[in-house]
């Protein structure tokens, strides 16, 4: 089992630039593929990006392709986000996740077994 904790979000005039991280407990760390996820108010949670296990290949959501970059350093556990160009439609609650499964799709919430608590982003406009 793995544990997860955001660090990071903020309120944030539009666009300017926030660096999320995810601490994550435990030896395994580098055996899950991660991925990052927002929800607004009253809306799904939706998919952000995500990373394979080492970190050779990357996904994004067609709505920040370009803007965020996703990253993770396995010898400190830890997975990043870099938001660039923030937008006031990028104002939620972002959280990590991991998932045990290497296959599949990365882009299902549905996918991912362990999640953070998440942490607030709010883009003013």
């Amino acid at each position: 089992q793995v544990q997860l904790v955001e660090s990071g979000g903020g309120l944030v005039q539009a666009g300017g630039s926030l660096r999320l991280s995810c601490a994550a407990s435990g030896r395994t760390f580098s055996s899950y593929p991660m991925g990052w996820f927002r929800q607004a108010p009253e809306k799904e949670r939706e998919f952000v990006a995500a990373i394979s296990s080492i970190g050779s290949s990357t996904y994004y959501a067609d709505s920040v392709k370009g803007r965020f970059t996703i990253s993770r350093d396995n010898a400190k556990n830890t997975l990043y986000l870099q938001m660039n160009s923030l937008k006031p439609e990028d104002t939620a609650v972002y959280y990590c996740a991991a998932r045990k499964r290497r296959g599949g799709s990365y882009y299902s919430k549905s996918e991912y077994d362990y999640w953070g608590q998440g942490t607030q982003v709010t883009v003013s406009s």
